[in-house]
Protein backbone atom coordinates (compact mmCIF):
# COMPACT_ATOMS: atom_id res chain seq x y z
CA UNK A 1 0.00 0.00 0.00
CA UNK A 2 1.43 3.48 -0.82
CA UNK A 3 2.01 6.39 0.97
CA UNK A 4 0.37 8.46 -1.66
CA UNK A 5 1.22 8.46 -5.92
CA UNK A 6 3.34 11.83 -5.64
CA UNK A 7 5.62 10.15 -3.04
CA UNK A 8 9.03 9.87 -4.80
CA UNK A 9 9.88 6.64 -2.29
CA UNK A 10 6.17 5.08 -3.32
CA UNK A 11 7.31 5.85 -7.30
CA UNK A 12 11.13 4.31 -7.12
CA UNK A 13 9.87 1.18 -4.98
CA UNK A 14 6.80 0.81 -7.54
CA UNK A 15 9.82 0.51 -10.69
CA UNK A 16 10.94 -2.17 -8.72
CA UNK A 17 7.63 -4.17 -8.10
CA UNK A 18 7.09 -3.64 -11.98
CA UNK A 19 10.16 -5.86 -12.66
CA UNK A 20 8.65 -8.92 -11.10
CA UNK A 21 7.41 -10.78 -14.13
CA UNK A 22 4.52 -12.18 -14.36
CA UNK A 23 5.51 -15.32 -14.85
CA UNK A 24 6.78 -15.64 -11.33
CA UNK A 25 3.58 -14.44 -10.00
CA UNK A 26 1.58 -16.65 -12.01
CA UNK A 27 4.17 -19.99 -11.69
CA UNK A 28 3.34 -19.48 -7.51
CA UNK A 29 -0.34 -18.88 -8.32
CA UNK A 30 0.07 -15.29 -6.30
CA UNK A 31 -1.47 -11.85 -7.23
CA UNK A 32 1.03 -8.56 -7.17
CA UNK A 33 -1.33 -5.36 -6.02
CA UNK A 34 -0.73 -2.02 -5.01
CA UNK A 35 -3.36 0.18 -3.33
CA UNK A 36 -2.65 3.91 -3.35
CA UNK A 37 -5.56 6.11 -1.83
CA UNK A 38 -6.34 8.84 -4.56
CA UNK A 39 -8.38 8.96 -7.02
CA UNK A 40 -8.82 6.65 -9.67
CA UNK A 41 -7.63 9.05 -12.28
CA UNK A 42 -4.38 8.94 -11.37
CA UNK A 43 -4.04 5.37 -11.86
CA UNK A 44 -2.90 5.17 -15.45
CA UNK A 45 -0.33 8.01 -15.32
CA UNK A 46 1.39 6.91 -12.36
CA UNK A 47 1.63 3.42 -14.18
CA UNK A 48 2.94 5.13 -17.19
CA UNK A 49 5.35 7.14 -15.34
CA UNK A 50 6.63 3.54 -13.51
CA UNK A 51 5.77 0.92 -15.72
CA UNK A 52 4.06 -0.76 -13.24
CA UNK A 53 1.33 -3.46 -15.21
CA UNK A 54 0.35 -5.75 -12.59
CA UNK A 55 -2.89 -5.15 -10.60
CA UNK A 56 -3.52 -1.77 -9.14
CA UNK A 57 -6.42 -0.18 -6.73
CA UNK A 58 -7.32 3.34 -4.99
CA UNK A 59 -8.98 3.86 -1.44
CA UNK A 60 -9.74 7.61 -1.61
CA UNK A 61 -11.16 7.32 1.76
CA UNK A 62 -8.20 5.40 3.52
CA UNK A 63 -10.89 2.46 4.58
CA UNK A 64 -8.04 -0.36 4.38
CA UNK A 65 -5.07 1.85 5.52
CA UNK A 66 -7.50 2.80 8.83
CA UNK A 67 -8.77 -1.15 9.20
CA UNK A 68 -4.52 -2.54 8.83
CA UNK A 69 -3.38 0.13 11.44
CA UNK A 70 -1.42 2.31 9.43
CA UNK A 71 -0.63 5.57 10.61
CA UNK A 72 -0.36 9.19 9.25
CA UNK A 73 2.69 10.94 9.82
CA UNK A 74 6.48 9.77 10.12
CA UNK A 75 8.85 8.62 12.90
CA UNK A 76 11.75 10.70 12.14
CA UNK A 77 14.20 8.12 12.98
CA UNK A 78 15.15 6.94 9.30
CA UNK A 79 17.77 4.36 10.25
CA UNK A 80 16.19 1.93 8.16
CA UNK A 81 16.77 2.80 3.93
CA UNK A 82 14.98 1.31 1.94
CA UNK A 83 17.09 -0.50 -1.35
CA UNK A 84 14.82 0.44 -3.58
CA UNK A 85 14.87 3.90 -2.95
CA UNK A 86 17.38 5.36 -5.17
CA UNK A 87 16.79 9.41 -4.52
CA UNK A 88 18.40 11.57 -1.80
CA UNK A 89 15.66 12.77 0.39
CA UNK A 90 16.03 16.27 -1.11
CA UNK A 91 16.14 15.64 -4.68
CA UNK A 92 12.92 13.12 -4.54
CA UNK A 93 11.13 15.66 -2.60
CA UNK A 94 11.70 18.20 -5.17
CA UNK A 95 11.02 15.76 -8.02
CA UNK A 96 7.53 15.30 -6.19
CA UNK A 97 6.84 18.66 -5.61
CA UNK A 98 7.26 19.23 -9.32
CA UNK A 99 5.10 16.34 -10.31
CA UNK A 100 2.50 17.83 -7.87
CA UNK A 101 3.18 21.41 -8.93
CA UNK A 102 2.95 20.68 -13.00
CA UNK A 103 -0.35 18.23 -12.51
CA UNK A 104 -3.84 18.57 -12.48
CA UNK A 105 -4.60 21.56 -10.06
CA UNK A 106 -1.78 21.71 -8.09
CA UNK A 107 -3.20 17.45 -6.55
CA UNK A 108 -1.41 16.03 -3.87
CA UNK A 109 -2.94 12.91 -4.77
CA UNK A 110 -4.05 11.85 -1.73
CA UNK A 111 -2.99 12.59 2.39
CA UNK A 112 0.93 13.06 2.00
CA UNK A 113 1.51 12.52 5.83
CA UNK A 114 -0.66 8.99 5.33
CA UNK A 115 2.05 6.01 5.75
CA UNK A 116 1.88 2.80 3.56
CA UNK A 117 3.25 -0.85 4.08
CA UNK A 118 3.13 -4.14 2.85
CA UNK A 119 0.91 -7.33 3.36
CA UNK A 120 0.42 -11.24 1.96
CA UNK A 121 -3.23 -11.94 2.22
CA UNK A 122 -4.54 -15.47 1.75
CA UNK A 123 -6.49 -17.73 0.34
CA UNK A 124 -9.51 -15.95 1.89
CA UNK A 125 -9.01 -13.22 4.40
CA UNK A 126 -6.31 -14.58 6.29
CA UNK A 127 -3.15 -12.25 7.01
CA UNK A 128 0.02 -13.72 6.91
CA UNK A 129 2.67 -11.16 6.75
CA UNK A 130 2.00 -7.10 7.89
CA UNK A 131 4.47 -4.42 7.84
CA UNK A 132 3.25 -1.03 9.39
CA UNK A 133 5.98 1.76 7.33
CA UNK A 134 6.93 4.24 10.06
CA UNK A 135 7.79 6.85 7.35
CA UNK A 136 8.58 7.14 3.21
CA UNK A 137 11.79 4.85 3.82
CA UNK A 138 10.89 1.87 5.38
CA UNK A 139 9.63 -0.43 2.67
CA UNK A 140 9.69 -3.57 3.37
CA UNK A 141 12.64 -5.55 0.20
CA UNK A 142 10.58 -6.64 -2.19
CA UNK A 143 12.41 -9.69 -2.43
CA UNK A 144 11.46 -10.45 1.09
CA UNK A 145 7.89 -10.28 0.47
CA UNK A 146 8.76 -12.69 -2.70
CA UNK A 147 9.74 -14.96 -0.61
CA UNK A 148 7.41 -15.13 1.98
CA UNK A 149 4.57 -15.26 -0.78
CA UNK A 150 6.63 -18.26 -2.57
CA UNK A 151 7.74 -16.37 -5.46
CA UNK A 152 10.88 -16.26 -7.05
CA UNK A 153 13.17 -13.58 -6.23
CA UNK A 154 14.16 -11.01 -8.45
CA UNK A 155 17.92 -9.27 -9.15
CA UNK A 156 16.94 -5.20 -8.63
CA UNK A 157 20.56 -3.96 -9.35
CA UNK A 158 21.64 -2.38 -12.96
CA UNK A 159 24.52 -4.34 -12.65
CA UNK A 160 25.07 -7.48 -15.02
CA UNK A 161 25.76 -10.60 -13.32
CA UNK A 162 28.40 -13.11 -13.94
CA UNK A 163 27.27 -16.61 -13.71
CA UNK A 164 29.90 -19.61 -13.79
CA UNK A 165 28.90 -22.91 -15.32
Amino acid sequence: MLQNFLCYTCKEYVEDLAKVPKAFLQEANVRLIVIGQSSYHHIKPFCSLTGYTHEIYVDPQREIYKTLGMKRGENNNISVRSPHVKSNMLLGSIKSMWRAMTGPAFDFQGDPAQQGGALILGPGNEVHFLHLDKNRLDHVPINRILQLAGVKTVNFTNQCQTIDI
